[in-house]
This record gives C-alpha cells, sequence and structure tokens, in this order.
C-alpha cells in the first residue's frame, strides 16, 4: 500500500497538490488557531482528495477537537476519513494508531507533563501496530528546533523501540522535515510548513508499506 504523509498544514492546506493514492495521512496541526470554521474548511478539503483512505489525528493548535465532545466531533467528520485521538483502525490488514499528545509547551492542546502523565498515554499504543501517528517525534530523530534543541519525548523513543512498528508518521517541529530510519522503524516528520509558516517546496513524503 502507498502513502501519503502530511502534517502541519495550518490551514494553507489548499496550496497542497496531491496526486491521490491509496493512503493519506495527516498527523495533526491541521488549523492555525483550532476554531471550527478552520477545522470544517479542512475536513470538507481532506475528504476531497483522491485516497482510498484518508486517517488524521489533532496537533497542539487544534482546540476544537480537545475542547468538543467526541460525539459533537465526530457528527463533523466526513464518510470515508477516520480521526484518531488515542485510538486505533485496522485497514487492509495494516494497523494504525494514532495520538495528539505532545510534551507540554506554553499552554497549547493535548499538552501532558513529561514522565508519568504523558506515558499513560504511550503505554495505550498496542504492541502489534504497524503505523503510529502522532503529533510530535520521538527523542532525538527529527525534532531538533532551530535553536538546535532536541525536543521530542525521551518516553515515546522507548515505547516506539519496544513496539518497533514498521512507520512513525509526526510533525510539530516544521525545521525538522525529513524521513529517516532506524532498525525496523522508518520515522517521518511531515510537516508541510517551514518555520516561517510557508508551505515548503518540497513534495510531501511517500512511503509503501507491505
Amino acid at each position: 500500500m502507498h502513502l501519503t504523509l502530511i502534517s502541519d498544514t495550518h490551514g494553507f492546506h489548499n496550496q497542497l497538490k496531491l496526486a491521490g493514492g491509496d493512503m493519506l495521512i495527516h498527523a495533526g496541526d491541521v488549523s492555525q488557531r483550532g476554531d471550527e470554521y478552520e477545522i470544517i474548511a479542512f475536513l470538507k478539503w481532506f475528504e476531497r482528495q483522491d485516497y482510498r483512505h484518508k486517517i488524521f489525528i489533532s496537533g497542539n493548535h487544534d482546540f476544537f477537537f480537545e475542547q468538543c465532545r467526541e460525539e459533537d466531533i465526530m457528527d463533523l467528520i466526513p464518510s470515508g476519513v477516520t480521526y484518531l485521538n488515542d485510538s486505533g483502525v485496522e485497514i487492509e490488514g495494516i494497523k494504525i494508531w494514532g495520538s495528539p499528545i505532545t510534551p507540554t509547551f506554553f499552554n497549547w492542546a493535548f499538552n501532558r507533563d513529561r514522565g508519568v502523565e504523558i506515558a499513560a498515554h504511550w503505554k495505550k499504543i498496542p504492541n502489534d501496530t504497524d503505523i503510529l501517528i502522532t503529533h510530535g517525534p520521538p527523542f532525538g530523530i527529527l525534532d531538533t528546533t532551530i535553536q538546535q534543541l532536541q525536543v521530542g519525548c525521551e518516553d515515546l523513543l522507548k515505547k516506539i523501540e519496544k513496539i518497533q512498528p514498521k512507520l512513525h508518521v509526526f510533525g510539530h517541529i516544521h525545521e525538522a522535515f525529513g524521513i529517516e530510519t532506524y532498525g525496523k522503524t522508518t520515522y517521518a516528520n511531515a510537516s508541510m510548513v517551514d518555520i516561517n509558516y510557508r508551505i515548503r517546496d518540497e513534495a510531501p513524503l511517500e512511503f509503501t508499506i507491505k
């Protein structure tokens, strides 16, 4: 199955030209400020994309998804679109888990303190996960900021090293866009805007999972 990987579109999704294919994954920050009108605009666009499967999670900018009741959120999700929030789905035998959680930074959405609080979310990830989608990166992998600080989550890295998914998709740190493989896991920082919130020139990342 051929995957297109995107993240951190921040309301600029209409500037993307996606080729279509098997599966489109968005790893959060679909909006700038998480207002409902932004979310609805993104969902309409996402629904129109020419992929057999479309999956997304929230990010730290997407306050709407943190503040609204689950039933109200699900009423907005279009047919053919899968929204994951510390939850999973199996598609054509591929087991996928998604979480919007990131380490606390100021007062953004879905923030959890490092240590026991955030580790409780990672414990929910099933050991047989094939594709893991989180908004933030693991520590030390595609997580270096423009200030040369590594800001990924240590506990997330421990969980990934334990379960060894085939693919880990994330974003959050715009300037760390790229793809790397360590052991059995390919890591993809799929941020589509740069540090200045401009859609980058590079094409979205692609991955084929067997």
